[in-house]
């Protein structure tokens, strides 16, 4: 994995542009449904099966973290809870590489891409085995 700063090469997409739109997006749109209170998201796995899936809690766990309430975000979805932590983290460097014009942070991921992955599925697994082992 290699790790460097550089400026946008010109035509490049501009990811940091792209995610910060989409994700201060969706969360607009996620607290305007709560403001409107309208009804929250069923989980279809949870009602067919009985146990929840491995995103069971996340909408919860938001609502706590928007409230400031890390430890119960954390209690209703650990995986939720580090992904959009991680998510408000890469907002606040989006923002700033956007207002000062500033060089972008870039990875090359393609010697470690397979050890990515099964962090990944790792994570979700273990996330799944925690929400399994206190759900009600």
């Amino acid at each position: 994995m290699r790790v460097y700063w550089r400026r946008l090469r010109p035509g490049e997409l501009d990811h940091e542009l792209l995610w910060l739109a989409v994700s201060v997006t969706s969360a607009g749109l996620g607290a305007a449904w709560l403001a409107m209170q309208l009804p929250w998201p069923s989980c279809n796995f949870r009602a067919l099966f009985g146990i929840p899936c491995f995103t069971c809690g996340a909408t919860r766990s938001a609502i706590a973290l928007l409230r400031g309430d890390l430890l119960q975000a954390w209690t209703w979805n650990p995986l939720a809870t580090v992904t959009m932590l991680g998510i408000g983290l890469f907002d606040v460097y989006a923002f700033a590489v956007l207002v000062l014009r500033a060089p972008r942070l870039r990875l090359d991921l393609s010697r470690a891409k397979w050890l990515l992955a099964g962090l990944v599925v790792a994570a979700a697994g273990l996330n799944w085995a925690y929400l399994l082992s206190t759900h009600e």
